[in-house]
């Protein structure tokens, strides 16, 4: 068993880089073990954290157990939006779930000109997506309406945007199937951004992944969490700037790896012990904060500039 320090209470506690249940034959994913028990699955969240597609060294305290947490009070809510894959939560780290065909596609929604969408029209594109964008947007502009951005899902490598068309000519799904997750991911998008505002939070873009099981469409994978989905602090939201000072998502560590020269290639650095504190700060708190247990100021989150000043 590994243990770490808690540093937000600085108690010692559990961490998981590989879980060992012992039974199914298990897929070990970025930050999540998938245990194949023939018509369900099991899948345990690890401590284990991914940025540019790169599994760090570092491990994150508390981290799993808090995304299982905010997992569950989406999906358990959801439902009502669009069936998915939960069964059953089997403790603090596993959850039971139906085992799905999946659709190859990772459907991401985005309602604010952030991320890869900012870096390429600041880089002077304006046709993305099929739609033109006017000049003289700036960063964190509010789109005037959802754009979904669907991309393939690859095991292996970087997925790629794909559109209705190359879908259906590849044959990953049907016009008809297309149509319908499409309707089904805006809608679970404005399910969870109007949840999120009622907790003072905004998720400016998500991604989600559907499959077929005894021939019905459902959810799988993971609703928006600090890995999945960007969130954000309605009371400091400013457009125009960047948002990650009071960000309750996974962009915080990327920029602090930017900071310490790494984008993806060659070997991850070991996180300092300031930086995984943030970190813990909002996996913990994006739960924390949408269950209505806390306030964003109660974390008393730091900013990038602050823990890593630039030189």
């Amino acid at each position: 068993m590994e243990m770490a320090e808690d540093p937000l209470t600085g108690k010692l506690v559990e961490v998981v880089r590989n879980s060992d249940l012992g039974v199914g034959a298990v897929r070990r994913g970025k930050v999540r073990d998938v245990y194949d028990l023939g018509g369900e699955l099991l899948i345990y969240h690890t401590d284990r954290v991914s940025a540019f597609d790169v599994v760090l060294p570092t491990l994150i305290p508390r981290k799993g157990e808090s995304l299982l947490k905010l997992s569950i009070y989406w999906m358990e809510r959801s439902r009502q939006i669009f069936p998915n894959h939960l069964i059953n939560v089997e403790n603090s780290r596993i959850i039971r779930v139906k085992k799905a065909k999946r659709i190859d596609i990772e459907w991401v929604v985005r309602k604010y000109l952030y991320g890869s969408l900012w870096r390429a029209y600041s880089s002077g594109k304006r046709e993305l997506y099929g739609i033109r964008f006017p000049d003289g947007l700036q960063i964190a502009d509010v789109l005037p309406a959802p754009i979904l951005t669907p991309t393939t899902k690859a095991d292996v490598g970087h997925d790629e945007e794909i559109a209705k068309s190359l879908a259906v000519e590849k044959g990953i799904v049907d016009k008809d199937t297309w149509e319908e997750l499409e309707e089904a991911t805006l809608r679970l998008f404005g399910f969870y951004e109007l949840e999120a505002k009622k907790r003072g939070i905004l998720i400016p873009d998500f991604k989600i992944e559907f499959g077929i099981c005894d021939g019905e469409l459902i959810q799988i994978d993971e609703p928006p969490t600090h890995d999945s989905a960007r969130m954000w602090a309605v009371k400091y939201f400013k457009p125009g700037e960047a948002q990650e000072e009071h960000c309750l998502d996974k962009e915080f560590l990327r920029e602090c790896l930017r900071r310490l020269g790494f984008s993806g290639e060659g070997a991850p650095p070991d996180l300092p012990q300031e930086v995984i504190k943030e970190i813990v700060k909002r996996c913990v708190g994006a739960y924390e904060v949408m269950a209505g247990n806390s306030a964003i100021e109660a974390l008393q989150l730091r900013s990038v500039d602050e823990i890593l000043p630039k030189t």
